[in-house]
């Protein structure tokens, strides 16, 4: 298990936020204006290499970076701020230099283990504040209460009935931290496991917030792929749990 890792992307991440909308009216190449996107990272085959798919569809080849060290990992999502470099490099959309990057914490949805659901998933309350399909992921930005030191576990686990088999639960387990801040924080989860046999349905995922418990839909169709038509970028901290 990770340990819980505060990020602040700060005053420079916020205005790259909105020059990511007002780029493309601009001068979207000048190496003097930055990015900023959720993206799936995508590692080639036996090489430290990798391009990242947007929730768009856009495909993105870093040939600069300024992180070489980093290690990519098959299904992981990230925050990446880069600048455009050029339009088609090869068989990509944009070829872009990397200023930064940050993993998103990226699972797969969790089994039910029916009456050991509660002790291992936990039943801690969150707030909803997002949550969109891109790219195959539900993606979903969460508020919850933290302490500092102990590490929480996050998942969506599935809990398909006879009468609805895309019904799922949003599961919060603090193991009993302090409730001393309230604190943002984003999870992916990777959809490849739901197969909607080529129909467009809803995902049905209930809650526990600090109101009770509640419901959301979200329409998705595993042979279409959806992605994203809106985001709104958040403002405060992200904190990543496991």
């Amino acid at each position: 298990m990770k340990t819980i890792k505060k990020f602040m992307f700060g005053l420079g991440i916020l205005i790259m936020s909105f020059l990511f909308n007002s780029c493309l009216d601009d001068d979207e190449y000048s190496l003097d204006k930055a990015w900023y996107s959720i993206a799936t990272i995508n590692p080639l085959e036996d090489s430290k290499a990798y391009w990242l798919s947007l929730d768009n569809g856009t495909s993105l080849w870093p040939v600069a970076t300024n992180i070489p060290w980093y290690n990519p990992k098959e299904n992981q999502r990230a925050f990446v701020v880069y600048t455009l470099l050029s339009d088609k490099f090869n068989e990509y959309d944009h070829a872009i230099k990397i200023l930064d990057l940050k993993t998103i914490l990226t699972k797969p949805v969790a089994e039910n283990l029916g009456e050991k659901n509660d002790e291992t998933y936990g039943t801690d309350p969150v707030s909803m504040s997002e949550m969109w399909i891109g790219d195959g992921y539900l993606n979903i930005v969460f508020e919850f209460y933290y302490g500092g030191n102990t590490v929480h576990f996050i998942n969506l686990m599935e809990n398909a009935s006879d009468d609805n088999p895309y019904l799922f639960e949003f599961r919060h387990n603090a193991y009993n931290d302090n409730t001393h801040f309230l604190r943002k924080g984003i999870v992916a989860i990777d959809l490849s496991s739901v197969d909607t046999m080529g129909e467009d349905v809803e995902l049905s995922i209930s809650f526990n917030t600090f109101e009770g418990v509640k419901n959301y839909n979200v329409e998705y169709n595993s042979s279409k792929n959806p992605v994203s038509q809106s985001r709104s970028y958040m403002k405060e901290s992200f904190v990543e749990a496991i």
